[in-house]
């Protein structure tokens, strides 16, 4: 048998994937792994997992069908978990300032549960529309707001 252990890789059917690349690497930090531009596969390093950005035009995307839109998507959101920068912490006001001053709008500071536990979390769309949830430190109570029995 087998033990699942994290997330290794999600993949991102997009339309403009300079857009899509400037905003998960200047604006989330992300870093370009590996490209393979002949078969139309970006590879992003996020912590531990990676985030694949796969053109619909490309060899790739084409064999996926039709390109990602409001009417149709496979993907509600999904989770990226971040920590403050040195050792202060979670502050998730400066964060939402950080995303505002690079053009991001992002929605309000909420405690949600995830495969931490509760934390502080945000969400945001990415360029195409994709909803990215970012995910601060489980159990930091320190800057959060009261649980959302939402999500």
């Amino acid at each position: 048998m087998f033990t699942l252990k994290r997330l290794d890789h999600l993949v991102l059917r997009v339309i403009d994937v300079e857009a899509m690349k400037r905003f998960y690497i200047e604006v989330l930090g992300c870093t370009v792994e590996r490209e393979q531009a002949d078969i139309g596969l970006y590879q992003l390093r996020a912590g531990e997992a990676l985030i694949d950005l796969v053109p619909v035009d490309g060899k790739l995307g084409r064999a996926g069908g039709a390109a990602p839109g409001i009417e149709g998507r496979n993907l509600d959101h999904f989770c990226l978990g971040v920590e403050p920068a040195g050792d202060g912490p979670f502050d998730a006001g400066a964060l939402r300032d950080w995303l505002a001053a690079r053009g991001v709008d992002p929605g309000p500071v909420e405690t949600r549960y995830g495969a931490g536990g509760e934390g502080p979390s945000i969400y945001l769309n990415d360029p195409e529309g994709n909803v990215v949830e970012l995910k601060g430190p489980a159990g930091d109570a320190s800057r959060s707001p009261p649980p959302n029995p939402r999500r």
